[in-house]
């Protein structure tokens, strides 16, 4: 059997979370448009009769400004200085291939492994920008393969995950064969309800919304969110709690499914004051 890691790098909000679901062919991680949405090392896994590929899901590189985003950054660090097979550095079709670019190719190359450069969301862009694009991704460094794809269309996903999949070496199976994910159920579902939060709010909301589930019984999973001030709360639960009832429809299809059942979701929202600089809640969190 062949298995191995491969590290799906880039900048906040090329596509990596999409990307990762789109190679799993599971939704494994949340996604929105609002970067740094990535939070966890989340593992992504695909697994054949004769392959398993293990995708770790990083959050975007970025300058450490509290004690999440330096744990955040931390967990980059690590995973580069993990035993991988490879690197996935993801691109975006639709922007400038920049400055930002450059950095995380620079300390994905040192690596001294292959990487497989990907230039995402290329639907609906005309052949001429993606040739302009590619040779630009090109540039980046001594790639082994370069593959134009669209995560959520499915357009080349076929193709990188064979690609992928020739470069890893003979292995054992690190997972069951029914698993998609190596993050635990509780922050699963915690993550889920955080993607509505984030869908549904506000430049002055996401990044200071958490979610933590409380309990899971039968037919109830009771959730909360957490936000770092009131003003932010009572956009939160809304006009006679429009808002957290919104969220609330939004999160509990997908919950049901990863639960197989139907449940009673409850959701409560809290006001913890500067929760993302706070260690111990930080650790409570999983984060």
């Amino acid at each position: 059997m062949k298995s191995g890691f491969v590290a799906v790098a880039g900048r906040p909000n090329v596509g990596k979370s999409t990307l990762v679901n789109a190679l799993t062919g599971e939704k494994v991680a949340i996604v929105s448009r609002v970067p740094h949405t990535t939070r966890h090392r989340t593992r992504g896994i695909y697994t054949t009769a004769d392959a398993q590929l293990v995708l770790v899901d990083l959050p975007g590189w970025q300058k450490p400004i509290d004690a999440l985003t330096e744990r955040m950054q931390e967990r980059v660090d690590e995973t580069m200085a993990d035993d991988l097979d490879a690197v996935l550095l993801v691109v975006n079709a639709r922007e400038r291939i920049g400055a930002g670019d450059h950095y995380i190719a620079r300390r994905v190359f040192a690596l001294g492994i292959p990487v497989v450069i990907v230039l995402n969301k290329v639907d609906r862009l005309k052949a001429g920008h993606i040739a302009t694009q590619m040779k630009a991704a090109a540039e980046l460094g001594n790639f082994h393969a370069l593959h134009p794809v669209s995560a959520k269309t499915g357009d080349g996903i076929g193709e990188l995950r064979a690609d992928l999949i020739a470069l890893l070496p003979e292995g054992p199976q690190y997972y069951g064969a029914e698993e998609v994910t190596d993050l635990p159920l509780e922050a699963r579902i915690a993550e889920l309800v955080r993607e509505q939060a984030l869908r549904l709010t506000k430049e002055e909301v996401p990044h200071a919304l958490t979610a933590e589930v409380v309990e899971i019984d039968e037919g109830r999973v009771h959730v909360r969110l957490y936000t770092e001030t009131e003003s932010q709360k009572q956009i939160l639960i809304g006009k006679g709690g429009s808002m957290v009832r919104e969220i609330g429809r939004g999160a509990r299809p997908g919950i049901e499914q990863l639960l197989g059942r139907k449940i009673f979701l409850e959701l409560q929202v809290r006001a913890a004051p500067k929760w993302r600089r706070n260690e111990t809640m930080l650790e409570r969190l999983g984060l």
